[in-house]
């Protein structure tokens, strides 16, 4: 929709650059902002965090909070595939996804992403309070018949919110581990509950670099 100022209205949220181009970075409802902390006030962009971190092949799905929030923490799942080949090309032993995903070598490499993303954050001014501060490995993949996904395997950011609450909890409560009992449905009407005890790590942050808007 072309308003009378002149500008396309798309819905999305952006900002022009140093270099004048218009860089896009979220669905504009989707866009927060920080509460307290270093980054007050900062835009939180949860879906431009994601992606970044989705770029990782080990990294399937990520879900980031942040919003009225003072920092922003994360969900991670990994790619079972991805990252079961990289175990095996180390003959690290696990006995399905739930086992390798709490493995404490998978959780140094998907740290490394972590803190790539937050490196690269940091070099723009506007985007710097995103970074991640803690984040977890989910017990399992998300997935559309546990209502946590729509079929186009768009996040459901609500329903997760809802089912995974006391895992949000311990993340901005400062713990280090939680325990966690989710029953899943499988494609054929089966359910069954699956447990563990997640570890849940701090990430290392980066100063904003003043003036940059990559």
């Amino acid at each position: 929709m072309l308003g009378a100022d002149g500008w396309y209205h798309t819905g999305d949220a952006g900002f022009l650059t140093p270099g004048g181009h218009l860089k896009i970075i979220d669905r504009a409802k989707d866009v927060g902002r920080l509460m307290g902390g270093p980054f007050d006030g900062a835009m939180f962009a949860p879906k431009y965090v994601e992606n970044k971190l989705k770029f990782f092949p080990h990294i399937k799905e990520a879900v980031c909070f942040g919003d009225k929030r003072e920092k922003v923490c994360a969900f991670i799942n990994i790619d079972f595939e991805a990252v079961g080949n990289w175990a095996e090309r180390r003959n690290l032993p696990y006995a399905g996804y739930t086992d390798l995903a709490q493995r404490t070598e998978v959780y140094a490499l998907i740290l490394d992403c972590v803190e790539k993303v937050n490196a690269d954050l940091a070099q723009d001014e506007l985007l710097a309070g995103s970074q991640i501060s803690r984040f977890l490995i989910l017990h399992k993949e998300l997935d559309a018949d546990d209502g946590e996904l729509t079929r186009t395997r768009k996040v459901r950011r609500s329903a997760i919110a809802e089912r995974y609450g006391v895992l949000i909890a311990a993340l901005y409560e400062g713990k280090v581990s939680q325990y966690i009992e989710t029953q899943v449905k499988f494609e054929d009407g089966r359910t069954a509950m699956i447990s563990a005890d997640l570890r849940i790590v701090e990430a290392r942050t980066f100063p904003a670099v003043a003036g940059q808007a990559a």
